[in-house]
């Protein structure tokens, strides 16, 4: 079939809208790797101030920094305690119930605390 007059001009203005597109998609995967960049050093950013305030990281679920050291924790609550008690300790705000009580778990399985009540705890 014969092409006709206009077919031609349509073929290259439709070339030039794809050479277009191509760049612009170009350009906005540059500004993309740009912008992952800055938000991974963003996120390490958060990571040093938390270790550092003792919050750990906002982003990194359950109440994340590093690992805790649950004998140390136990030494800073008094003679007896509840697990709020033990929740207000610097760095534990943020962890799961879950977590407290299995903390608890292991100090009485350890023979470092003795359950009292429902509810209450004791150092031994």
């Amino acid at each position: 079939m014969p092409r006709r007059k206009g077919s031609v001009s349509t073929a290259s203005a439709v070339g030039k809208l794809r050479r277009q597109a191509g760049s612009a998609l170009t350009q906005l995967r540059k500004e993309i790797r740009a912008k992952e960049i800055e938000l991974a050093q963003l996120k390490r950013d958060e990571e040093s101030l938390g270790r550092l305030t003792g919050r750990g990281s906002a982003s990194g679920g359950g109440g994340g920094g590093g690992r805790i050291n649950w004998r140390n924790v136990l030494a800073q609550l008094p003679k007896q305690f509840k697990a709020s008690n033990v929740r207000q300790v610097r760095g534990l705000k943020d962890k799961r119930p879950s977590e407290i009580f299995a903390a608890i778990t292991r100090w009485i399985e350890a023979g470092l605390a003795k359950r009292k009540t429902r509810g209450l705890y004791e150092k031994a």
